[in-house]
């Protein structure tokens, strides 16, 4: 074995890493999550030949932006799916999107849908919501838009190609696999890929919430799940603040199955466990 896979991430060196991945990025190392943070890091070292965790650090720290943004990916789970928590997209179905519908209808709103995918990760979910959205109001003269941001370049650029392998779309439900997904002739073997229309409505971009404000308007509806729950609190009230500016009156807003804007905010109401209005 050589040095670099022997190599041992000291206490002063995981402080080090703990600080700045908190302060950067949001996200709470514990103690617990040491081994995981020297394993990521660790096979970094190896491709790079840097002896120790120390002399990498001083890396990332002395300018080199794009080693500082690859750290920051190993270190993002990025772990997801279609429709991920289903009860979100049912709700979206049967009654957010009649809602908007009828709204349009009686002249209460414009036929314009604004969604933010944020910690969109590698794309799951915001192709799964323009499927959803094209499959209830496309070709009905809806103005349709998604955003979809992430703080690691590696999940963007995964999400922008829009391609998986065939195993992922066995949570896709099969009216929509035939509609916006291609398999075979325009799809590598093995994989299943977006197709035109679907990419047509979805705009990439990366985003860190930790910072102090976000270049967008108002949506209505702002996805934020599986993330909050990786900050310390103080840390998730000021996203979720900085989330809410940003969610239009009668918004929709959702966070994970192991989240809550329970003692976050006042300022929204709970529509079901996980999802909440404005």
């Amino acid at each position: 074995m050589n040095a670099v896979a022997a190599a041992a991430l000291s206490d002063s060196e995981f402080s080090k890493f703990q600080r700045v991945i908190e302060q950067e990025i949001g996200i709470h190392l514990s103690d617990a999550k040491r081994s995981l943070l020297q394993s990521r890091l660790g096979r970094r070292l190896r491709q790079l030949g840097i002896e120790s965790y120390g002399d990498y650090f001083d890396l990332v720290m002395k300018g080199d932006a794009q080693e500082r943004s690859l750290m920051f990916d190993a270190i993002c789970t990025n772990e997801t799916s279609f429709f991920r928590e289903a009860p979100h997209f049912e709700l979206l179905r049967s009654q957010i999107v009649p809602r908007w519908r009828s709204d349009a209808a009686a002249g209460l709103r414009a036929k314009r849908i604004r969604i933010w995918s944020a910690a969109c990760s590698t794309g799951e979910e915001p192709y799964s919501l323009a499927m959803l959205l094209l499959d209830e109001l496309g070709g009905a003269g809806w103005d349709l838009a998604i955003d979809a941001t992430d703080v690691s370049t590696r999940a963007l650029e995964h999400s922008r190609r829009g391609v998986w392998p065939s195993s992922k779309a066995s949570s896709i439900p099969e009216s929509y696999l035939r509609r916006y997904m291609l398999r075979g002739t325009r799809a590598r073997s093995g994989t299943v890929q977006a197709g035109d229309q679907v990419r047509s409505i979805l705009r990439f971009g990366r985003l860190n919430l930790v910072q102090d404000s976000y270049p967008f308007g108002e949506y209505d509806a702002v996805f934020c799940r599986n993330v909050l729950i990786y900050f310390t609190a103080a840390l998730r009230t000021a996203v979720v603040q900085r989330l809410l500016r940003h969610l239009a009156g009668g918004g929709y807003f959702f966070v994970g199955h192991a989240e809550t804007l329970v003692g976050v905010t006042e300022s929204v109401r709970t529509v079901i466990p996980t999802v909440y209005v404005r």
